[in-house]
């Protein structure tokens, strides 16, 4: 079994790769600045819990020298509404170039539509809610333009990710969308069995259920 350290593990789509990793009989430690959650607040049985924050270049290291990969789902800009701190954040992992697979929780803004145009720039987002989808297209470009001996994947959503049990299939897609809904249970399912058997290497991929 895998090592396997999740930053943002209490979020949404943290803590289900991390409750699907741990299901999986992985070794998962679960990373998020507010530490360990109580019981009540969705603790999952199995990951060791530490606390710890992204922009921490030094920290994230130093984790990612525990495991066989690092997962990276962390959205903090949400809670304060300025994104570039989570771009630079990941510049900063991508220069430190941690001799680790790095598995990167993408937005679906970074998809294209059909005609190759980028969903962020299709007017299919509304602007006022446009930051988030923008950074992390922004933060694809970064993992692409990254040395060569950097391991890395990025798992997008659909446009439409919601909390919810894995469905009994799903859908892959490269570039475009696979689908317009996809619940937290299968992505975590689709992270873990690229985890677990890598298939994409230094390329962004999407989910959505069948």
């Amino acid at each position: 079994m895998a090592t396997i350290t999740v930053i943002g593990a209490t979020g949404m789509i943290g803590s289900a790769i991390a409750a699907e990793a741990a299901a999986r009989g992985h070794h998962v430690i679960g990373v998020s600045r507010s530490g360990a959650p109580s019981e009540a607040a969705g603790a999952i049985e199995g990951v060791k819990y530490r606390t710890g924050d992204f922009s921490d270049t030094d920290a994230v290291v130093e984790l990612a020298g525990e495991s066989d990969v690092l997962v990276v789902s962390t959205a903090s800009g949400r809670t304060t509404g300025d994104w570039e701190p989570v771009r630079t954040a990941h510049r900063g992992l991508i220069a430190a170039r941690p001799g680790v697979r790095l598995f990167i929780v993408g937005g679906a803004g970074g998809l294209h539509t059909g005609d190759g145009t980028r969903l962020i720039d299709a007017g299919v987002i509304p602007e006022e809610y446009a930051e988030e989808p923008r950074t992390f297209a922004q933060v694809l470009d970064d993992y692409l333009a990254a040395p060569e001996d950097l391991d890395w994947v990025m798992l997008a959503p659909s446009p439409v990710i919601e909390p919810g049990e894995k469905a009994d299939s799903y859908r892959l897609s490269d570039d475009t969308p696979a689908g317009e809904r996809v619940t937290t249970g299968t992505f975590a399912a689709a992270a873990l069995d690229e985890i677990e058997t890598p298939a994409h290497h230094r390329a962004r991929f999407t989910v959505a259920d069948a």
